[in-house]
């Protein structure tokens, strides 16, 4: 696939009457402190008809008016505070083409010629870029990249929804709450949980966990990406074996059973010391959570992660609900407590002012293991609806070294769940797994591994 650049510019937002100041600095709030700090890349495919470039890129400046954070750009104000300065810059605007049908290039499968449906993630200052790909069918393909320090997926989703109003000459609404400053510290502050460990970590124990990884990866070099379709029928049974010793007490989620049966495969598969503890981080949303309910209008970051851990030797023994258990224990426990524990932890001057200390969320770590990242969409997997749309493909967060993402990284979007693994053990993963088409009848694991 042969992506033609047609042109390249800086949009600013469009206002209605009298422009606002473009001089004020709105600091990162504690939240966006401790999330990635990096860009974030996702594609959407339509189909014909579809509206002109330029009534995208108008809706685009109306949507930036209400989101003014996205036309700016991440800086330090007088007293060294970092944040994003509401200077309206603008953001770049790509239009791009390609002598081909849509349908001729689908499945839309990582590749060097799938990154340039995209901006570049290299070298970015502006933190929202779009393309917009036309193909010779008529279908257009959106590719958006936005820094993640800016918003959480459940706020960049309710832009894109927004946008997609503006698009089709709707009002935009319902508005967003933009104040990241609500997050204060209690007083007296109560730190009731270890939060070095979790999302701060020392820079020295980070360092070596980046080499040793990064080591791992030079050795084993391919990585794939693996898609896998589940049918209701197989997550149906999947959920009913992770919760049968659960009685009539309330069976486990879809998604902690679905994320336990991957623990599981992905550690057998990947043949560790069965004394070696595996984990997994995911991230929980703290709008349902923090006490007084945060708004779903909220735009900044509010996320915090669930580590539920396990002994390798533990989590391959024992029965499918042992590992759901623990999945479901791990995120329970990241509630209004633990958020506000959080909070009262990260403005504490005396442990923000450790040099040594730095925020978990690393992009530069290539290989997980023995751990697992997941990143689920299933609560805020909302469309730009430009027009019908005809495929969605998230990216992987981290910033890449080489064609294919990060290896163990999972996203979960509805029934489908994608992960980056070597191909070395993608063989052994998929024995774990019901092919897309023709799921097995009853559920079973190869070598050894038992619900």
């Amino acid at each position: 696939m042969n992506v033609k650049i047609e042109s390249s510019k800086i949009i600013k937002p469009l206002y209605e009457g009298i422009p606002p100041s473009t001089t004020a600095h709105i600091p990162f709030n504690v939240f966006d402190n401790v999330t990635f700090d990096t860009l974030m890349a996702l594609i959407y495919a339509y189909r014909p008809p579809t509206p002109p470039t330029s009534t995208i890129e108008t809706g685009l400046r109306k949507t930036l008016s209400i989101y003014r954070e996205w036309a700016g750009r991440i800086g330090e104000d007088e007293h060294g505070n970092r944040g994003v300065f509401l200077n309206d810059e603008g953001v770049r605007f790509i239009e791009a083409s390609v002598d081909a049908s849509l349908d001729e290039v689908l499945p839309l499968k990582p590749s060097p010629s799938m990154l340039s449906l995209h901006p570049s993630l290299k070298d970015v200052v502006e933190l929202i870029q779009v393309q917009v790909t036309r193909f010779t069918c008529g279908s257009v393909v959106v590719g958006f990249t936005g820094h993640h320090m800016i918003a959480d997926g459940h706020a960049a989703s309710n832009f894109f929804v927004e946008w997609g109003q503006a698009c089709q000459g709707m009002e935009i609404a319902p508005l967003p709450m933009n104040d990241r400053a609500i997050f204060l510290p209690r007083d007296p502050p109560l730190i009731e949980y270890n939060h070095v460990g979790a999302e701060f970590v020392s820079k020295l124990v980070n360092k070596e966990l980046v080499k040793v990884n990064n080591d791992e990866i030079n050795e084993k070099k391919n990585i794939i990406v693996h898609k896998v379709h589940f049918t209701l029928e197989f997550l149906g049974k999947l959920k009913a074996h992770a919760s049968f010793m659960n009685g009539k007490a309330k069976t486990y989620s879809t998604f902690e059973s679905l994320i336990a049966h991957l623990w599981r495969a992905i550690t057998k598969s990947r043949d560790l010391n069965a004394s070696q503890n595996t984990q997994i981080r995911i991230s929980v949303d703290g709008r349902r959570r923090v006490i007084p309910r945060v708004p779903d209008e909220f735009f900044g970051n509010i996320v915090l992660w669930a580590f539920p851990t396990s002994k390798v030797k533990d989590l391959l023994d024992e029965p499918l609900h042992y590992a759901t258990k623990i999945i479901h224990d791990a995120i329970t426990k990241v509630d209004d407590k633990y958020f506000k524990s959080f909070i009262d932890f990260a403005n504490d001057e005396k442990v923000m002012t450790r040099q040594d200390l730095i925020p978990s969320a690393n992009m530069k770590e290539d290989s997980l293991s023995p751990n697992l990242e997941v990143d689920s969409w299933l609560s805020f997997l909302q469309i730009m609806s430009i027009t019908q749309p005809r495929v969605l493909t998230p990216q992987s967060y981290r910033k890449v070294k080489k064609v294919f993402p990060v290896t163990d990284e999972v996203k979960v979007f509805g029934t489908s769940l994608r992960f980056y693994v070597y191909t070395s053990v993608i063989a052994l993963i998929s024995n774990h797994f019901p092919n897309q088409y023709c799921p097995p009848p009853s559920l079973h694991y190869a070598r050894g591994l038992t619900i």
